[in-house]
């Protein structure tokens, strides 16, 4: 049915207020409800719900989203189907998205970077310790609140079981999940990935919030594609001009982007501490050179011995 608009309906106990957002699957409302209070319901659309792999995705996101529980992931409350409706209930959550935030303001500051990322790695080391793999870390899909400088992290809808049999997978194979712009290169041959995929994502965020660009710039998805499987990404301090960054912090976010997973870090927790560390580090300052630099380190040396 087009414009399908079920505001006013209650589902199990969910009052759906109004229409907040859309996708191509599902519909989002804000709700109301007795225990829950104000919350975020996704109902699949009347079109989608004759598809099974698309019911299946649905369920497996709420699924795989009960499962996770940490302060940085967005809570599950409920998911069923109720009068042939298929529900997905979810904790509201107030902000917006990451992306539009950062689109706002520009590069964030480092400090705020870490803090983020911290609270995004906490979030997403909860997940891979039930064995769940995100597959689709973008800015898009992280509400962030700059008021409390909370993040989370929501959308659970392609993320995988690592324990799961192929056999159970709903991506043909040779076909890859994720977006483009921040999926990890070994994705790219429609492989099942590992909890290495999703620090190589977390690093793809830290380069933009820190520079507002991507350290693989193809001008198409295609170009993209190439750059990721065959080119280094752009040093971070070469991403935009004038804009420098500690050398442990490049050292850190590049890390994070190595084509091959066994040479970035060993979880998204140790990914972190790297950036954190490397927001606190302090370049020394470059030496003087030349006949200046020699007037300069004479005066110092002299100083040094008493003004002999």
């Amino acid at each position: 049915m087009p414009n399908e608009d079920l505001s006013g309906r209650t589902i199990a106990g969910y009052k759906l207020v109004s229409r907040v957002g859309e996708g191509g699957t599902a519909t989002v409302y804000r709700a109301e409800h007795p225990d829950h209070g104000r919350c975020a319901v996704k109902i699949l659309k009347q079109r989608t719900r004759s598809d099974p792999t698309a019911v299946k995705r649905f369920l497996r996101e709420a699924g795989y989203g009960a499962r996770v529980e940490h302060s940085a992931v967005v809570c599950t409350y409920d998911y069923g189907e109720e009068d042939g409706i298929d529900y997905l209930a979810l904790e509201w959550v107030d902000g917006e998205p990451l992306s539009q935030f950062v689109n706002r303001s520009g590069p964030l500051a480092p400090p705020l970077v870490a803090h983020i990322v911290r609270q995004l790695a906490d979030g997403l080391n909860a997940a891979h310790s039930v064995g769940i793999i995100h597959r689709d870390l973008k800015p898009e899909n992280i509400v962030y609140d700059p008021s409390s400088r909370t993040a989370k992290l929501l959308d659970f809808g392609i993320a995988r079981d690592a324990q799961e049999p192929a056999s159970e997978r709903l991506t043909r194979t040779g076909f890859f999940v994720g977006t483009l712009q921040y999926v990890a290169p070994e994705a790219l041959s429609g492989e099942l990935v590992g909890e290495k995929a999703d620090i190589f994502s977390l690093a793809k965020i830290t380069y933009f919030l820190l520079t507002g660009v991507h350290p693989h710039p193809g001008r198409s998805p295609r170009e993209v594609f190439h750059q990721l499987l065959t080119q280094p990404p752009i040093p971070l301090n070469q991403a935009v001009r004038d804009l420098r960054f500690p050398a442990e912090l490049e050292v850190a976010v590049m890390k994070g982007l190595q084509r091959q997973p066994d040479d970035r870090h060993a979880s998204v927790v140790e990914f972190a501490e790297h950036v954190a560390r490397g927001v606190d580090a302090v370049d020394e300052p470059p030496r003087d050179r030349g006949f200046l630099g020699a007037i300069k380190s004479l005066v110092r040396d002299r100083r040094g011995k008493g003004g002999e």
